[in-house]
């Protein structure tokens, strides 16, 4: 799985909202997190749309969270930003049916879906701000081999 740098800028967006008492202009976000401003605005605007931030106009305006950083999964800002996890040629991985050799394969990639929603469900934006992983998490880390990229 790739994480497009849009869900990676919009994570990090969130994270420094997660710890900030006020709205904060997305110009202050792509600052602090080193982002590109034009891309960020429009990742915000997502977000805004999916429900994950408000924003305010004005002299005080900016974005905040929608709701508890304890609230908002890592899932939650993937879907909003790309749609369903594990998706297959487009489609939900229970609607495929595969003949043959292939047969199988269905339930690979429903295990797959289910894998990463058992980190990414899991795991929310107050978790990551406090670096506070949930056990979700820690059991793979904790694994040296997880730390390894494969040819």
């Amino acid at each position: 799985m790739q994480i497009p740098a849009k869900a990676d800028y919009a994570i990090r967006a969130l994270l420094t909202l997660a710890q900030s008492e006020i709205s904060v202009s997305a110009e202050h976000l792509a600052a602090e997190q080193h982002l590109p401003p034009k891309f960020l605005g429009a990742i915000l605007s997502e977000l805004r749309r999916g429900g994950i931030v408000t924003s305010q106009r004005g002299v005080d305006g900016g974005f905040r969270l929608a709701r508890p950083p304890a609230n908002i999964t890592i899932a939650d800002v993937l879907r909003v930003l790309s749609g369903p996890m594990a998706g297959v040629r487009g489609m939900r991985p229970e609607t495929l049916e595969y003949e043959g050799a292939a047969t199988a394969l269905r339930d690979v990639w429903v295990a797959v879906r289910a894998s990463l929603r058992m980190v990414l469900e899991h795991v929310t934006i107050e978790d990551v701000s406090r670096s506070q992983l949930p056990h979700a998490v820690t059991q793979f880390t904790s694994d040296p081999d997880a730390w390894h990229t494969r040819p």
